[in-house]
């Protein structure tokens, strides 16, 4: 009897093993065989052997892209390679600190409406600078941070260019951010009032530089991106941690005191510091930004509950608008007119349009954060959507039609990046 209850425990326990075990076992067999995943990958090593520009249409070079997929050109791209394009961004760093958005070759015919930089130290390139959006001192130090990750190559910490090395230059791009674009009274960084993530403000008929009419505000995206960037920095050069430790905390605390809505459970969309640019009878409060939580959940500006939570409500304002994933910007979309670009009607580009360069990184985070199922599941129409249309778009309408740029480099790199980080967690 003894021999045979024990027999019973040992079996009961390796069923439970199996059990346990078989989700996981299950999980791997999907990812191994599912025919979008494999093009995805296929497809994004595919488009992004042909050049480090945002993707057809975009002749320039952008940080904020480049920081989406440098992980992806590390793929196909010697070291050398990706670091050149880096350099760049430094030679050409403003004498306040500041970085460029991008840069293109001089000689190529390129938009005239933009306010050309130019640098004695890169004579190839012209840059240029969205003055309305405040991510590309921070999308610059998160590329570094990858760019050591993956190559190992932390000389270029030490390497000069000009007066001043790498490493001080990533610092001196953070004080750019605390002397030019910090606000005292609420302890946070500001930008112009853009919807979500975008780089487009309402008042002018482009939007993408500062003007007369701006109306400045606080919100999650730049300051989530700023707290990234700050964990970035003190990981590259720890003796940064006396500097930034404490700014870091308190923006964080900040974050959360002045943004958080507490009660239901999302960052509202601004703190205005002259004024809304919107109408009276818009209640703001009630669009929740899908891209800021995403990049919040990346800060660690959420609990493992209030993730979960927030996956919720984006799946919910995906049903209630009929978007074909997760990756829509926001919801409600802000009324139509409230923006002069006229790209940004509603439910167009940021205004509502559904990006996978944002949707991906939910997706990171889910898996980062222990929502496995939930990021396999979530990443199925990302994924099919590359294949059915043969590429990866810049945005979806919420009836799921391709729109922009039909090699949109960010995407490729954000949706690479997920489907690795799913592979090497169903084989680990």
């Amino acid at each position: 009897m003894i021999k045979t209850a024990g027999f019973l425990c040992t079996l009961l326990i390796l069923m439970s093993c199996a059990t346990k075990k078989a989700p996981q076992d299950d999980l791997h067999a999907r990812i191994q065989s599912n025919e979008y995943i494999a093009f995805t990958k296929a497809k994004a090593l595919e488009i992004v052997k042909s050049g480090f520009n945002a993707g057809e249409g975009y002749g320039e070079v952008w940080i904020r892209d480049y920081n989406t997929f440098i992980e992806l050109s590390a793929e196909v791209f010697e070291p050398g390679a990706l670091k050149e394009n880096l350099m760049v961004f430094f030679r050409m760093q403003g004498e306040d600190g500041n970085i460029i958005d991008g840069f293109s070759p001089k000689n190529e015919n390129i938009e005239q409406r933009y306010r050309f930089i130019y640098s004695d130290m890169e004579p190839r390139y012209a840059g240029h600078k969205n003055t309305v959006e405040t991510d590309q001192e921070t999308s610059l130090v998160q590329a570094v941070h990858k760019y050591v990750q993956v190559t190992g190559d932390k000389d270029i910490l030490d390497e000069k260019i000009g007066d001043k090395s790498v490493s001080e230059r990533l610092d001196w791009a953070m004080d750019f951010l605390m002397n030019h674009r910090f606000n005292s009274e609420y302890g946070l960084i500001w930008g112009a009032s853009t919807a979500d993530w975008g780089d487009v403000q309402p008042e002018h008929d482009w939007g993408v530089f500062l003007t007369d009419d701006t109306h400045y505000a606080l919100d999650i995206y730049d300051n989530a991106m700023f707290l990234i960037a700050l964990d970035n920095l003190m990981e590259l050069i720890p003796e940064t941690k006396e500097k930034w430790q404490t700014i870091r905390d308190q923006v964080a605390n900040n974050t959360r005191k002045h943004l958080w809505d507490e009660e239901q459970q999302k960052f509202i969309p601004h703190i205005y510091l002259n004024g809304s640019p919107f109408p009276d009878d818009f209640n703001e409060d009630e669009v929740y930004y899908h891209g800021g939580t995403a990049v919040a959940i990346e800060a660690g500006l959420l609990s493992k509950d209030e993730i979960k939570i927030s996956l919720n409500k984006m799946l919910a304002n995906v049903k209630a608008c009929g978007a074909g994933s997760i990756g829509l910007t926001l919801y409600p979309p802000y009324p139509e007119g409230s923006f002069k670009n006229p790209s940004m009607y509603t439910y167009g580009y940021q205004n509502g349009g559904d990006w996978t360069w944002f949707g991906g990184r939910m997706i990171q985070q889910l898996i980062k954060n222990g929502f496995v199922e939930e990021a396999y599941e979530n990443l199925q129409p990302m994924v099919k959507r590359v294949k059915d249309n043969d590429g990866f778009y810049e945005w979806y309408t919420v009836d799921n039609e391709a729109k922009g740029s039909g090699t949109f480099r960010g995407s490729a790199g954000v949706l690479y990046t997920a489907i690795r980080m799913l592979e090497q967690y169903s084989e680990e």
